[in-house]
C-alpha cells in the first residue's frame, strides 16, 4: 500500500497538533481508507500496510488500523457512494417486483386451469349461452314493452272537411271544418291495464327463472353422468390390466406344466418297456391265459397323464381369461360411446359444438346437502318459480277484472271544432263577416250492450279458477318430486355406505386369491368370480355417488337453493 504525502491546504481533514504532518492511507484504486496525524511505524515485521505510532508513548500499535476504520471519518466514504447504494437498492426492488409478478402470473394460470374443469364454470356458460334461457329472458323483455302500450291514451282523432262549394252562412261563407277529439277511458282503466301487464311481465320473469334452474339441473345431472362414465372406463381399464396379468401368469404356468409333463411321460415309457421284457420270459402259456385280465387291470390301474390333466386345465383357464378380457373390452367400448353421446348433450346445454372438449376432475366425490330436509320443503313452497309465476298470473287476472269492470263505464271525449269562414259581400251582418268559429266539444260513449262486458268478466273469473287449479296441481307435482328426490337421496346414501364396505371386502379377497393363484395356480374360478364382484361393487358405488349428487342437485332445484 502506497503512502502519499498531501499538502494541508488541500486536505479536508482537521490540522494535526504541533505542526505535525497529516498522513493519508490510500488503497490500490487510490481511494482514501483512513487518515491520522501519526507517523508510519518502520521496521515493524508485524505491521501490515499502515501501523501508527502512538503520540505519547511512541510505541508501535498493531491493530490500530482496524480501529481507525470504525471512526466517524468513514462516513465520508459512505456518502461518496450514496448514488451507487441507491442504484443497488433500486435494482433489488425491481428484482422483487419481477419475482412477485411471476408468482402472480403463475397463480392466475393455475386458477384458470382449475376453473376450466369446475362445474361452476360450466354453469356460468350455460346461463349465458343456453338458447332456452335466452328465449325466456327475451320474452320477459318483450312483456315489459307492453306496459307503456296499454298505459297510454288512445290516439286523438283529427277530422278535416273542405266544402267544394262554400256554404252560405249569415256571417260569410264556410270554407272548411276542422275537428280534433281526444277520448279518455273511465278513471282507473289505464292504471289497471298497466298493473296487469306489469304482473304478467313478472310472471314471465319467473318463467325465465324456472327454465334457468331447469338448465342448471340438467347441466349438473349430465355432468354427474359424464363423471360416472369416466370412472367406469377407468375401473374397467384397471381390471383389464389385472386380467392381462392373469393371462400372462396362466400362460407361463401352462408352458411350465407342458415342459414338466413331457419329461415325466418319457420316464414312464422307458419303465414300461423294461417291465414287458421281464414278463416275456415267463412263458407263452401263462401269457396267453392271463392276457385279457392283465390288460384290463393295467388299464384300470394306470393313472392319467400329468401332461393331459394339467395342460388341459391350464389351457382352459387361458381361454376363460380371454373370454373375460373380450367382455371387458366390449364394456369399455360401450362406455366410450356413451361418453361421446353424453358429452354432446352436455355441450348442447352450453350451446357449444357437440365435439367440444369437456374437462372433468380425476376423482368423483360425493356432495353433501348441507341443509335439513324441512328447510328444503319450506323453501320449495315459498321460492318456487313456477308457483311464483302462477301467483303473479293470479294477481294480473285480478287487475284485469277491475279493468274489464271499468271498461263497461262510458268513455269521455274532449275536443274542439274549428270552422273556417270566408267573407261574403252579401253578408247580412258586417261585424261577423269572415269571422272563424271555434266550438269546444265533448263526447260520451253509451255502453248499452252489456252482454259483451258480462262475458269479459265471466272469462276473467274462469281464468282465475283455472289458475288456482293449476297452482294446486303444480304444488302437488312439486311435492311428488320432492319425495322422489328424498327417496333417491336416502337410497343413494345407503348404497354408498354398503358398496363401499362390500368393495373393500371384495378387494381384500381378490388380493388373497391373487397371491394364492400366483403361488399354486389354483382357484381361478373363485378368483374370476371375486374379481367380477369387486368390479360390480365399485361400479355400483360410482352409480350411488352419481345418484347422490343428482338427488342433491334435484333437491336444490326444487328449493331454489343456489349453494
Amino acid at each position: 500500500m502506497k503512502m502519499h504525502r498531501i499538502s494541508l491546504k488541500y486536505s479536508p481533514l482537521p490540522v494535526p497538533p504541533n505542526g505535525g504532518k497529516l498522513w493519508v492511507s490510500l488503497d490500490k484504486r487510490g481511494q482514501q481508507l483512513r487518515s491520522t496525524d501519526f507517523q508510519p511505524c518502520k521496521g515493524d515485521p508485524s505491521a501490515d500496510g499502515f501501523v501508527a505510532r502512538g503520540k505519547a508513548t511512541k510505541e508501535c500499535r498493531p491493530g490500530l488500523e482496524q480501529r481507525q476504520y470504525s471512526r466517524p471519518r468513514n462516513k465520508v466514504k459512505k456518502s461518496a457512494n450514496l448514488i451507487s447504494d441507491e442504484m443497488e437498492l433500486t435494482s433489488k426492488i425491481s428484482v422483487q417486483k419481477f419475482i412477485l409478478t411471476f408468482i402472480l402470473i403463475g397463480i392466475w394460470t393455475i386458477a384458470n386451469s382449475q376453473q376450466s374443469d369446475s362445474l361452476t364454470y360450466y354453469l356460468e356458460i350455460a346461463a349465458k349461452n343456453n338458447p332456452s334461457v335466452q328465449q325466456k329472458f327475451t320474452e320477459y323483455q318483450a312483456a315489459l314493452q307492453k306496459v307503456p302500450q296499454v298505459g297510454s291514451l288512445p290516439d286523438p282523432e283529427l277530422n278535416v272537411g273542405v266544402f267544394l262549394s262554400p256554404m252560405e252562412l249569415v256571417g260569410g261563407k264556410q270554407v272548411a271544418d276542422i275537428r280534433l277529439m281526444q277520448m279518455f277511458p273511465w278513471f282507473g282503466v289505464l292504471k289497471n291495464a298497466k298493473d296487469e301487464m306489469s304482473l304478467m311481465a313478472k310472471a314471465k320473469f319467473e318463467s325465465f327463472r324456472e327454465i334457468k334452474l331447469q338448465v342448471y339441473y340438467d347441466v349438473q345431472r349430465t355432468w354427474n353422468e359424464l363423471q360416472k362414465v369416466q370412472q367406469s372406463i377407468r375401473i374397467n381399464e384397471k381390471n383389464l390390466e389385472i386380467l392381462h396379468s392373469l393371462e400372462r401368469l396362466s400362460l407361463v404356468k401352462f408352458k411350465a406344466a407342458s415342459a414338466s409333463g413331457g419329461a415325466s411321460s418319457g420316464g414312464s415309457v422307458s419303465s414300461g418297456n423294461s417291465a414287458s421284457a421281464t414278463q416275456g420270459s415267463s412263458g407263452m402259456n401263462t401269457m396267453g391265459r392271463n392276457s385279457g385280465t392283465s390288460a384290463a387291470q393295467a388299464s384300470a390301474a394306470m393313472p392319467a397323464s400329468p401332461m393331459a390333466t394339467s395342460g388341459g386345465s391350464g389351457l382352459a383357464d387361458i381361454y376363460r381369461i380371454q373370454m373375460e378380457i373380450g367382455e371387458l373390452e366390449n364394456s369399455i367400448a360401450l362406455f366410450k360411446n356413451q361418453d361421446q353421446t353424453i358429452a354432446a348433450r352436455f355441450n348442447n346445454y352450453l350451446n357449444r359444438k357437440p365435439h367440444s372438449t369437456v374437462t372433468l376432475p380425476d376423482k368423483l366425490d360425493a356432495d353433501s346437502l348441507g341443509l335439513t330436509i324441512s328447510v328444503i320443503a319450506d323453501s320449495m313452497l315459498q321460492n318456487s318459480p313456477m308457483l311464483g309465476m302462477l301467483e303473479y298470473e293470479q294477481k294480473s287476472l285480478e287487475a284485469r277484472k277491475l279493468m274489464v269492470t271499468k271498461m263497461g263505464y262510458p268513455m269521455v271525449g274532449l275536443g274542439v271544432n274549428y270552422s273556417l269562414i270566408g267573407k261574403d259581400i252579401n253578408a247580412m251582418s258586417p261585424d261577423m263577416n269572415g269571422a272563424d268559429m271555434i266550438m269546444p266539444m265533448m263526447t260520451i260513449t253509451l255502453p248499452i250492450y252489456r252482454k259483451k262486458y258480462k262475458a269479459m268478466q265471466e272469462e276473467v273469473e274462469l281464468m282465475k279458477t283455472a289458475n288456482k287449479q293449476g297452482y294446486q296441481a303444480t304444488a302437488n307435482s312439486l311435492q311428488t318430486e320432492y319425495y322422489e328426490a328424498i327417496q333417491l337421496y336416502q337410497d343413494a346414501r345407503r348404497r354408498m355406505k354398503l358398496y363401499d364396505n362390500q368393495h373393500e371386502l371384495a378387494d381384500k379377497s381378490l388380493n388373497i386369491l391373487l397371491k394364492s393363484f400366483s403361488a399354486s395356480g389354483s382357484n381361478l374360478s373363485d378368483l374370476l368370480r371375486i374379481r367380477q364382484q369387486a368390479v360390480d361393487y365399485e361400479l355400483k358405488k360410482m352409480e350411488a355417488i352419481t345418484d347422490n349428487n343428482t338427488a342433491i342437485a334435484w333437491l336444490k332445484r326444487l328449493g331454489n337453493i343456489k349453494k
